[in-house]
């Protein structure tokens, strides 16, 4: 999967801008539909414009994308809140170029399924027509819109065996489950054959993607969900099910053989018992996706943000690192090759996607509703080409 892929988005020129407006599309249009927000709030914040600024290539290493199906997740509820804001306004505009000193009007959605429409000059990995998918960073406008503008290293080619729809519901939680239980958990296809797994929280989006993927990778998975979920989980291929409504989750997990690994989209007060069921001094790891960064950025500036947060992690790092095991924090990271290699595991028939509903593009604030409601079985999707 690397070779070439490593080397998508590389940029010739230097990654020197180009000209504004010089490649905008290719029919040159000025607007395109979308669902923006311009201010941050409740469901009623959502409002869909014909007049959105359609997107433009600034770096030679970027591709616009025309999107088919996107979804939604729960990074969408926090964003339209308002969560995060300090540290994603720091991130869109670092050096204070921007005359206009606001994000708004802006986009949400990180999930795309579609079609390439224009790449810039030095993306040689792509062309227009190619099917693709990717996971948008939450600092650059989002997929909540006809066309979205992606960097060519954060794109993959869609799995051939999945429609838009059901490709879009995949690379946000595929790459947040990769980024904690591969590039932060350690596990990969020749380390986890064997090992117990315990996945808290696990017929949320991020948590049906892993225990699909360690299960590919041929660990023992125990899954942590409510009773209704149970069958769900069988399916995926989870070895035991735990229903956390039947009684005290930590009593009855005690039960059990301890686990090399945990993942937790839970957080809160599991924190403080889960790590007692890994094996100790046997390089067993906690990865917990729930996690204080972007909150103590927003309340506390980016600084003194950063600095607690760094505090804390330490502290709890070391604190677990005396009684022999591992403590570690995950977030999503966008990667295209990451992708292809995810591609590779649906194709073959080891990863499959789990949607909970289908919305049109007109009922975006329906979808977030349904969203904001919790309990969900897998992915809330949006056919953004839908007419309804």
């Amino acid at each position: 999967a690397a070779g070439g892929r490593a080397l998508r988005g590389v940029s010739r020129a230097g990654g020197q801008l180009l000209n504004r407006g010089l490649r905008a599309s290719p029919r040159c249009r000025s607007a395109m539909p979308s669902w923006v927000i311009d201010r941050y709030g409740r469901n009623d914040v959502l409002r869909f414009t014909r007049d959105m600024v359609f997107p433009a290539i600034y770096f030679p290493n970027e591709v616009i994308i025309k999107v088919h199906a996107a979804s939604l997740n729960p990074i969408d509820l926090s964003m339209r809140s308002g969560y995060g804001a300090t540290a994603l306004n720091m991130k869109r505009d670092p050096l204070k170029l921007k005359s206009v000193d606001t994000e708004f009007p802006l986009t949400l959605g990180r999930d795309v399924s579609g079609v390439v429409m224009e790449c810039g000059l030095s993306v040689s990995y792509f062309k227009p027509g190619d099917e693709v998918w990717a996971a948008i960073p939450p600092w650059k406008q989002g997929t909540l819109s006809e066309f979205v503008v992606a960097s060519g290293n954060e794109v993959s080619f869609k799995p051939k065996c999945l429609s838009h729809i059901e490709a879009a519901s995949l690379p946000y939680v595929g790459l947040t489950a990769w980024s904690a239980v591969n590039q932060v958990g350690g596990l990969n296809q020749k380390n986890c054959s064997g090992k117990r797994v315990l996945i808290l929280g696990a017929s949320g989006g991020v948590g049906t993607f892993a225990v699909q993927l360690v299960k590919a990778w041929g660990a023992h998975v125990t899954a942590v969900c409510s009773h209704d979920a149970s069958t769900l989980m069988k399916k995926l291929g989870a070895d035991d099910v735990i229903d956390y409504k039947s009684g005290n989750l930590e009593e009855q997990l005690k039960t059990l053989p301890l686990f090399d690994f945990i993942l937790d989209n839970v957080g809160g007060s599991t924190e403080k018992w889960a790590l007692d069921l890994l094996k100790k001094w046997s390089g067993a790891t906690y990865v917990t996706l729930v996690t204080p960064f972007l909150i103590n950025m927003d309340k506390l500036g980016v600084a003194d943000g950063m600095l607690q947060t760094g505090v804390t992690v330490g502290s709890k790092t070391v604190k677990h690192l005396f009684k022999g095991v591992h403590y570690r924090w995950a977030f999503f990271m966008p990667s295209g090759p990451n992708l292809d290699e995810i591609a590779e595991l649906v194709d073959a028939g080891k990863i499959q996607p789990v949607i909970d509903e289908v919305f049109s593009f007109s009922e975006v604030p329906k979808a977030f509703l349904k969203l904001e409601g919790g309990h969900a079985r897998g992915k809330t999707v949006i056919n953004v080409i839908s007419k309804n």
